[in-house]
């Protein structure tokens, strides 16, 4: 019997979902549609806190970088070392799209980290859930990163 350890076993579900999401290719440089301001979803409410960059890279941060989406599509959280704020729309087939991103700026010994993580939410462009666990895929349906739901 195989025995898989939470870091394997997580890797073989961002494995299985990005084999999943290879489905179609989205033209990279398509916009969502402008709609309503509400904004609805799995996504949206609970706090998401990040587990992984890309598919197996953890980071070490004075603060657990993590996002939260309103009901009106405002992103509030932090990168690890700064508060960041901005929106977000979702449309069809999980298509997701950060934009007007910002982040405060304090001097900070990982802050080529926290830019990392700032780029993966303006480089999502589809997203996977499954249980507690979100991943965000580029156009290029790279893995970006995988984030956790906190109860």
């Amino acid at each position: 019997m195989i025995e898989l350890r939470p870091a394997g076993l997580f890797l073989l579900l961002l494995t299985t979902l990005l084999l999943g999401a290879c489905g179609g290719g989205p033209a990279p440089d398509a916009r969502l549609p402008a709609g309503d301001d509400d904004v609805a979803g799995p996504v949206v409410g609970p706090r998401w806190n990040l587990l992984l960059v890309g598919t197996d890279e953890r980071l070490s941060m004075p603060e657990t970088p993590h996002f939260t989406v309103s009901g009106d599509g405002r992103v509030s959280g932090s990168d690890g070392c700064n508060r960041l704020t901005g929106q977000v729309k979702f449309g069809a087939g999980k298509r997701v799209e950060f934009s007007e991103l910002a982040t405060t700026r304090r001097a900070c010994p990982e802050a080529d980290d926290a830019q990392r993580v700032t780029r993966m939410l303006e480089n999502a462009y589809r997203y996977l859930i499954d249980h507690d666990r979100l991943v965000f895929f580029g156009p290029d349906q790279r893995v970006l990163g995988g984030w956790r739901r906190a109860d």
